[in-house]
């Protein structure tokens, strides 16, 4: 895949604003945490519904739960648990950016996801199944 960035602002922006989905998905990565890191040989992947993540920046720093919506146009991700209480004291879930958050568990029923995994080690990751 060739990317060109472009060092202006501006162009960066409006790259986010037109990527397709599929650009989108890739955009909203977390780093993993250390032990994951080390089982299977990566730094980040992208978040996706069921992962289980851990806050590290923010208001909600410490708190761990499920991702429960990825919102690809907002390029924004909602955790259980995380509610914010609006003026009206109605309490709606808080979107929080994927790169504040860290997953600390991998939803791994989905097998084009278990296939993104075992594709750096060609097979050997195979102890869950």
């Amino acid at each position: 895949m060739k990317t060109i960035m472009s060092a202006q602002p501006g162009k960066q922006r409006k790259f986010r604003r037109n990527a397709p989905l599929h650009k989108r998905r890739k955009m909203l990565a977390a780093p993993l945490s250390r032990e994951l890191k080390e089982k299977y040989g990566r730094s980040s992947m992208p978040v996706r519904k069921k992962d289980i993540v851990k806050v590290m920046r923010g208001e909600f720093k410490g708190m761990t739960g499920e991702i429960i919506k990825v919102d690809l146009n907002k390029y924004k991700i909602y955790i259980d648990g995380l509610k914010i209480s609006k003026a009206d004291a109605t309490e709606v879930e808080r979107a929080i950016d994927p790169s504040n958050v860290m997953i600390t568990d991998i939803f791994l029923e989905d097998k084009k996801r278990r296939k993104i995994l075992e594709r750096k080690f060609g097979g050997e990751e195979k102890e869950g199944e």
